[in-house]
C-alpha cells in the first residue's frame, strides 16, 4: 500500500503515526486508508471506462459504514448478499436503484424488503429462487427486475473455498441447463429477467479465467437472443485479486479491460462489475501488540493480543498476510516466529515460521492487506469483543466503530426463571 511508509523509524498511514493510533484506540485494531479505498475504486472505473459499467462494491468484503458512505458518494453501486447488507447500504446512502442483490439463499423477508426498497436487480441463483421471487412480487403487485446467475464451469485458479464458477459448486445455474432455466424464469409472472450474471471466484490473479467466462456467456447470450429473448444487462461479478504474498502480483485490471472490452462492446449490454477485495483489501491494516515471547522446544512464538476471531483468513484459508513491526530498529537480529493469538485453538495463528526482526513484549505489529474479509468475518469466539475500526483521512484518524465490550456481548442474554435464586 503506497499510503504506508516509515517516518523517523515509525510506520505511518497517510501521514498518521500507527503508534499514536494504537495508543489512542487500543489494540487489536483495524485501521483503513480512505485514500487507498477511493484510489482503488477509481482505478477500476478508469480501466473499464470505455464499457461504461456500474462498479458495484461488494459489501461482504467490508461493510464498515464509513467506507460504504464514502463509496456511495463516489457513485458506486452496491452488491449485497443479505437483508442486513441491504439495510447497511440504504443507511450509507446508496440509492436503491444502484443496489444488486446476490446470494443463494434469499429468504422471503429479504425478498420483500428488497422489492419494497426498489433495488436495481436480483441475481437469481436457481429456478426455485426465481419461482419464490415471482410469487412474492405478484403478491406485492410488483415486477421484480432480475438477472439469472450462470455457472460457466471455468476454473479461476484460486483457493477452492473461494472458487464459485465450477459446476460442482452451489452457485448459479449449470451452463448446460442455462437455456432451459432462463426460459422457465422468463415465463414466470412478476419477473422481468433482463440478462445474465456470473461470478467465478475471488482473488483471481490472471485475466484468462475472466475472459474465458465472458466468452462462454457471450455464446449463451447469442443463443438466447436467437430464441427471442431480450438480453440487455450483463453482470460479470468481481474477483480481481490483490496478491497477498510478496511474489504475487495483483490482477492487472487494465490488461483485463483491454482483453475483454471488445467482446463486451459487441454484446450491446449494460455492464456491471462487482469488485470488493480489490477496493478495500490492501487499504486496511490490523494492528496487534506482542504480549509474550515464548521459546518452545522447536518453535519461537510471538503471542499477540489479536486472534483468529479477529482475523480468521490464515486459519480458514491458510492465507498469507505480510507482517511488519511498526517501529523499526537498525541492524537488528532476525528470527523465525510463529505469530499466534490467545485463542484456545492450534489454528489460532497469523503466520508460521515467519522471519521477522527480533520481537519483544509490547512491540506493535502491522498485519497488511487486512481490509477485506477480515473484520467482516470477525467473531466473538472465546467471548472476545469485536474490535474497534478507524478510518484515516489526510493524516487524521477517525473512529468509525467503537470497540465492543463484554457488557455488549451479554446484553441480549436471558436467564430462565428456574435458574434464578
Amino acid at each position: 500500500m503506497r499510503e504506508v511508509e516509515f517516518k523517523s523509524g515509525v510506520l505511518h498511514l497517510e501521514g498518521a503515526s500507527l503508534e499514536r493510533i494504537a495508543k489512542r484506540f487500543g489494540t487489536p485494531l483495524y485501521v483503513y486508508s480512505l485514500k487507498a479505498v477511493l484510489e482503488n475504486f477509481h482505478r477500476i472505473c478508469r480501466a473499464f471506462e470505455k464499457a461504461n459499467p456500474l462498479i458495484a462494491y461488494s459489501a461482504k468484503a467490508n461493510s464498515n459504514g464509513a467506507i460504504l458512505r464514502a463509496l456511495a458518494r463516489e457513485g458506486a453501486g452496491l452488491d449485497i448478499v443479505s437483508g442486513g447488507e441491504l439495510e447497511r447500504g440504504l443507511r450509507a446512502g446508496f440509492p436503491a436503484e444502484r443496489i444488486i442483490y446476490a446470494g443463494v439463499g434469499k429468504t422471503e423477508a429479504e425478498i420483500v424488503a428488497a422489492l419494497q426498497a426498489g433495488i436495481r436487480a436480483f441475481n437469481m441463483e436457481s429456478v426455485a429462487e426465481a419461482e419464490a421471487i415471482s410469487r412474492i412480487a405478484r403478491r406485492m403487485k410488483k415486477r421484480a427486475p432480475a438477472l439469472l446467475r450462470i455457472n460457466p464451469d471455468v476454473d479461476p485458479d484460486t483457493h477452492d473455498y473461494i472458487t464459485t464458477g465450477k459446476k460442482e459448486k452451489k452457485f448459479g445455474i449449470n451452463f448446460e441447463q442455462a437455456v432451459e432455466a432462463f426460459e422457465r424464469a422468463a415465463a414466470l409472472p412478476g419477473l422481468e429477467v433482463m440478462g445474465l450474471h456470473a461470478h467465478i471466484g475471488s482473488e483471481i490473479l490472471k485475466p484468462a479465467p475472466h475472459a474465458e467466462a465472458l466468452d462462454r456467456l457471450a455464446g449463451l447470450i447469442e443463443t438466447l437472443r436467437a430464441r427471442g429473448h431480450l438480453i440487455r444487462q450483463l453482470n460479470l461479478g468481481g474477483g480481481f485479486g490483490i496478491g497477498y504474498a510478496d511474489e504475487e502480483k495483483p490482477l492487472d485490471v487494465n490488461a483485463l479491460a483491454r482483453r475483454i472490452i471488445p467482446t463486451i462492446k459487441g454484446l450491446g449490454c449494460e455492464i456491471v462489475f462487482e469488485p470488493g477485495r480489490s477496493i478495500v483489501g490492501n487499504a486496511g491494516l490490523l494492528l496487534t501488540r506482542v504480549v509474550y515471547i515464548k521459546e518452545g522446544a522447536v518453535k519461537r512464538f510471538a503471542i499477540v493480543d489479536g486472534g483468529m476471531n479477529d482475523l480468521i483468513r490464515p486459519s480458514l484459508y491458510g492465507a498469507y498476510h505480510r507482517i511488519e513491526r511498526v517501529r523499526a530498529i537498525q541492524k537488528e537480529k532476525r528470527h523465525h516466529y510463529d505469530v499466534v493469538g490467545p485463542i484456545c485453538e492450534s489454528a489460532d495463528f497469523f503466520a508460521k515460521d515467519r522471519l521477522l526482526p527480533e520481537l519483544a513484549s509490547g512491540d506493535l505489529l502491522a498485519v497488511y492487506d487486512a481490509g477485506a474479509y477480515s473484520m467482516a468475518m470477525a467473531s466473538t469466539y472465546n467471548s472476545r469483543p469485536l474490535l474497534a475500526e478507524v478510518l484515516v483521512r489526510g493524516g487524521k484518524a477517525y473512529l468509525t466503530r467503537e470497540r465492543q465490550t463484554v457488557a455488549d456481548l451479554t446484553r441480549q442474554e436471558r436467564i430462565p426463571e428456574f435458574l434464578k435464586d
